[in-house]
């Protein structure tokens, strides 16, 4: 495939007073220095909090809008006897958030229910069918996870049927919100929390946390479900800092030195031994959990996650793996079909968006799909297919555009919608398809800049590869978790050349021994995925550019530096 022309842009560099202090009060080189800045990170006190993240950190969940009533509401549940169902989102921080609410309320009351919706026969969020079965299974009480913010509706019913709902989400609410019992969303106008960028799986933390407040209960008890917190910020893309930062720091410990079992069970399929970073949940666990609700059902997730026994566990993950199988052919036929289509369109070639629809297309992948027609043709992206009478699916983005503010502006011609910036769901009339595909270009192309139709390469430092040793590495290492808003850091080297090592491995990779003469010699292995097609530009002495992270390889035993190369550029120099 054809690589992407990328643009690389410098960080602004911090003044060189803050520099100079940092690196004098730290004990860190200027380098080191200038990256603390570059994220935010102006005195000593900063920086112990980015280096040393505490639970002390964590902000007290009473400062969110209508906990105090959630958390009266939830005693008197469980005071009075009465069935609760404990319902979520089909996807990874769905499934998670359910597990945890779930698992916690169960040591505690014996008449708790979780329910995961089909993702084909109800679609996203809180269903008619859901609650339906709530009223008919004496359940009085229902708490939402990573879902309901726009559930009006619904809830609405809910309350005819005299059953209470406690929502818990972290999506952007409508211009009203549901008359729910209570709603937590730090997104919520009238909300004091400080901080808004919690997981779905993170207010259904922050939940539990002020239950436990208010009833005396150690946060030693909660510490255990901090594993399935992480994995719903990797999985969810949600920004890596504040207090996000503070619980998948304390979340990936957890996940290393003592899996629950259903993490377990996976990572030995997956035959994974080394230390588990947010990068390896993304890739790893993530897609796992998400191919329950995509191919089967989004239960077998949650059984997976609260299970204790073992060979339960081997035996849920291998049926989720073999959904994750399935998951990857159907990703792979469809988004070759996809592209396509795209490839045999002259009016959508030329478009600042893409918007396709399929009838046979698995509604499970379309925003996998979505998301690999970005890699190829970089602008907001729509994927749709046929679901109970209705065309369904999925939207993606590129940095810097707001594809639910667009979605938003063509929602006269939508039945529903719901999201984030960068990823939304939604379902309309087969009638309007063309119209709003006309609307959602017009959107499209008034609002985004020329600069946003190509991919970014955010730049944190120019170095020389002599500057590289194992020392920056430890202390890089310490930057982690890496994620939206904390990044690992980019640096680009100049005027290199391949020491004749280069040669195209696996599907498309490049594979690079990169030298740099002066002013002092030094050459490092290096790896550029995807990459395979600039071969071109590295042979033959060629001189290039790299822009490139810096991580530690492991192979046959032996530890070395190696140099994640993200793009690389021939150049002349004289």
């Amino acid at each position: 495939m054809q690589n992407l022309i990328k643009r690389w842009t410098s960080a602004t560099p911090p003044s060189p007073e803050t520099v100079n202090s940092l690196a004098s009060e730290l004990g860190v080189t200027p380098l080191i220095a200038r990256l603390l800045a570059q994220r935010g990170i102006q005195t000593f006190e900063d920086a112990k909090s980015f280096f040393r993240p505490s639970l002390n950190d964590l902000h007290d969940p009473f400062l969110m809008k209508d906990m105090d009533k959630a958390i009266n509401r939830l005693i008197r549940a469980l005071n009075e006897k009465e069935k609760i169902m404990v319902f979520g989102d089909y996807d990874v921080d769905g499934t998670t958030a359910v597990a945890l609410v779930y698992s916690f309320l169960k040591e505690r009351h014996r008449d708790i229910v979780f329910y995961i919706p089909d993702r084909y026969a109800e679609g996203y969020g809180i269903s008619i069918k859901g609650i339906d079965h709530a009223n008919a299974t004496g359940i009085s009480l229902i708490i939402a996870l990573d879902c309901g913010i726009k559930a009006n509706d619904k809830v609405a019913y809910a309350n005819s049927l005299g059953i209470d709902f406690i929502i818990c989400d972290h999506h952007k609410p409508g211009e009203r919100l549901p008359e729910a019992f209570a709603v937590l969303d730090p997104k919520r106008e009238d909300c004091p929390y400080p901080y808004k960028e919690l997981s779905g799986c993170g207010i259904g933390f922050k939940l539990v946390q002020a239950f436990a407040i208010r009833n005396e209960i150690p946060f030693e008890e909660l510490e255990q479900f901090l594993d399935l917190v992480v994995v719903s910020i990797g999985s969810d893309i949600v920004p890596i800092t504040g207090e996000n930062r503070v619980l998948a720091h304390f979340g990936l410990k957890m996940i290393n030195a003592a899996p629950r079992t259903g993490f377990k069970a996976l990572l030995e399929l997956a035959s994974v031994k080394k230390q588990m970073t947010i990068n390896e949940l993304v890739f790893i666990i993530g897609p796992r959990i998400n191919a329950a609700g995509r191919i089967e059902s989004g239960s077998k997730a949650v059984e997976l996650l609260i299970a204790s026994d073992m060979t339960l566990a081997r035996e849920v993950s291998n049926a989720i793996n073999k959904n994750n199988q399935d998951r990857r052919e159907l990703d792979l036929n469809i988004t070759q079909e996809a592209l396509a289509m795209i490839a045999g369109n002259a009016k959508m070639l030329s478009r600042k968006s893409t918007v396709l629809f399929h009838s046979e297309w698995h509604k499970g992948v379309v925003g996998i799909v979505a998301s690999r027609l970005i890699e190829r043709y970089y602008r907001p992206t729509i994927v749709l297919t046929q679901s109970n009478g209705m065309l369904s699916g999925s939207a993606r983005s590129v940095k810097g555009f707001d594809v639910y503010n667009a979605i938003d502006q063509c929602s006269d011609l939508l039945e529903q919608f719901g999201g984030h910036m960068y990823a939304a769901g939604l379902s309309l009339k087969a009638e309007n398809f063309e119209a709003f595909s006309d609307r959602f270009e017009e959107v499209v192309s008034a609002s985004i800049t020329d600069e946003m139709l190509v991919p970014e390469i955010g730049i944190d430092a120019e170095i020389r590869l002599d500057e590289i040793d194992d020392k920056l590495l430890r202390v890089l290492n310490q930057f982690q978790p890496f994620g939206p808003g904390n990044m690992a850091p980019v640096f680009t080297s100049g005027n290199l050349t391949d020491t004749g090592y280069a040669r195209v491995v696996g599907k498309d990779h490049l594979k690079l021994e990169v030298q740099q003469t002066s002013p002092k010699y030094c050459s490092l292995q290096a790896i550029a995925f995807g990459l395979g097609g600039k071969y071109g530009d590295v042979e033959k002495e060629q001189r290039f550019d790299i822009a490139y992270t810096i991580e530690e390889n492991e192979w046959q035993g032996r530890k070395s530096i190696q140099l994640i190369v993200k793009d690389l550029r021939a150049t002349n120099y004289e």
